[in-house]
């Protein structure tokens, strides 16, 4: 019984898991988390997180031991003879040295190293921003399609009871066999629209599941969303979403904090004119063994001196010393002043860099503003032929009712007033997505 209860209660989770639908705020942020490109940038991130703690690091000073041996056999020179030398030596020592001065290299280094983390992480939200608008759109037209499935399958409908009406009143003799012919042919074009719409469905959710990179995407699936059959214009201008996205956008924002790292490394450049002084302390000890001999001299009395072991002799030997060096620049073939010339020509390169991404932006904005206004008198020209049509259609039906039209003027109204829906919503969801990228450039997140 427990199994069961466990097989039926895993079988829910399942049709839970197939029947979910996203909505768009939930497929931005599962791109954005697990997108490949993200990732990668996240990375150059940590990169220069890792070089803004090395930087830092360089405060502090730099400590080290060493230790050493090192014997000898044989004769060494001594005056104009020689003196049979075998020795064993061992020597210890502990040293650390710190910048003292460098006119701030450190402080400047450290500076500009928080611009390039400060660019990378706008870089990030500029990736970020890329893939939530082409998940938008792909998204929008996905409702499009599935609104036009919503259209064919009402056409659909109406040809099925425009058939049967049509195979009534040929049986009965009233109409001729055409026009049961032509029933039938209509709503064989119908449903063959129906299925093409049902197939750009599927393509559509198929290419956004793409964007998502989900490994499982057949019972992928996005939540309805009601949009409103009246739509109003867009009255915001474009200077004033300009001036906003100039303030807001990443790209912009990353481009000024890399005029700043330029800026920056020149400061950082010019350091090498001056001098740079260190301050550097060490302790240290050693010891001596004759191998071939314990008496190391004689005292007054004539007494032979012998070797101390290893411990005395680390302890009579032990010293200390203290030291300042500075290092001054005098000349290094003119390398340092060249240095900061491309320095500065890095700041130029930032700087118009800058400039294109600003004028990128105004290229969009514009551009975003004059689709809203296009696609605003598109979708108003549509609903005003939508309407037409519809009035065509209904008198094409009455007149058929009547006798008065055949089977393929109602066809032909019908056609068109598919069409003109079709339109219609084509019109309103392009009208939606270009209102949605002008207010993203504006600083309002994307939504539904």
């Amino acid at each position: 019984m427990k199994k069961v209860l466990t097989i039926i209660l895993g079988l829910s989770c399942l049709a839970v898991n197939a029947q979910k639908k996203w909505s768009l705020r939930e497929c931005v942020d599962y791109a954005t988390k697990h997108n490949l490109q993200v990732i990668q940038n996240e990375y150059s991130k940590q990169m220069q997180d890792l070089n803004l703690k090395i930087a830092k690091k360089n405060y502090l000073p730099s400590v080290s031991a060493s230790v050493g041996n090192n014997v000898s056999f044989g004769q060494a020179s001594l005056g104009t003879g020689s003196i049979r030398n075998d020795r064993f030596s061992n020597n210890a020592n502990l040293g650390a040295d710190i910048l003292v001065y460098n006119n701030g290299r450190l402080e400047k280094t450290v500076r500009k190293t928080e611009f390039d983390v400060e660019a990378s992480q706008y870089d990030i939200e500029t990736i970020k921003n890329d893939i939530s608008l082409q998940i938008a759109q792909q998204y929008l037209t996905t409702l499009l399609n599935k609104e036009i499935v919503k259209i064919s399958q009402a056409a659909v409908e109406n040809a099925q009871k425009q058939f049967d009406r049509a195979k009534i009143t040929t049986q009965v003799g009233t109409t001729a066999q055409t026009v049961l012919a032509e029933a039938e042919a209509g709503l064989a074009r119908e449903k063959q629209n129906l299925k093409t719409a049902e197939i750009n469905v599927g393509r559509s959710l198929f290419a956004l599941a793409q964007l998502l990179q989900l490994q499982e995407y057949k019972d992928f699936d996005v939540e309805d969303v009601d949009v409103p059959d009246q739509l109003a214009p867009q009255l915001k201008s474009v200077d004033e979403v300009l001036t906003t996205a100039y303030e807001t956008q990443p790209q912009v924002k990353a481009a000024e904090s890399r005029i700043r790292s330029a800026e920056a490394q020149t400061e950082v450049t010019k350091t090498a004119f001056w001098p740079t002084i260190t301050a550097s302390v060490g302790i240290g000890s050693f010891y001596n063994n004759l191998l071939n001999t314990r008496t190391i001299g004689i005292d007054e009395l004539g007494n032979p001196i012998n070797e101390h072991n290893f411990f005395n002799q680390y302890k009579d030997n032990f010293g200390q010393q203290a030291g300042v060096s500075v290092n001054i620049p005098i000349f290094n073939k003119g390398i340092t002043k060249l240095q900061v010339e491309q320095s500065k020509l890095n700041e130029s390169i930032a700087k118009t860099t800058l400039l294109q991404q600003k004028q990128t932006v105004k290229e969009n904005v514009q551009k975003a503003q004059f689709d809203v206004d296009a696609n605003y008198e598109i979708y108003l020209s549509a609903v005003q032929a939508e309407r037409s049509t519809k009035l065509a259609l209904d008198f094409a039906d009455k007149s058929y009712a009547a006798g008065r039209s055949t089977i393929y003027d109602v066809n032909t109204a019908r056609n068109n007033y598919a069409n003109a829906q079709g339109s219609v919503a084509q019109a309103k969801y392009n009208y939606l997505f270009s209102l949605k990228l002008l207010n993203f450039y504006a600083g309002i997140p994307l939504s539904l």
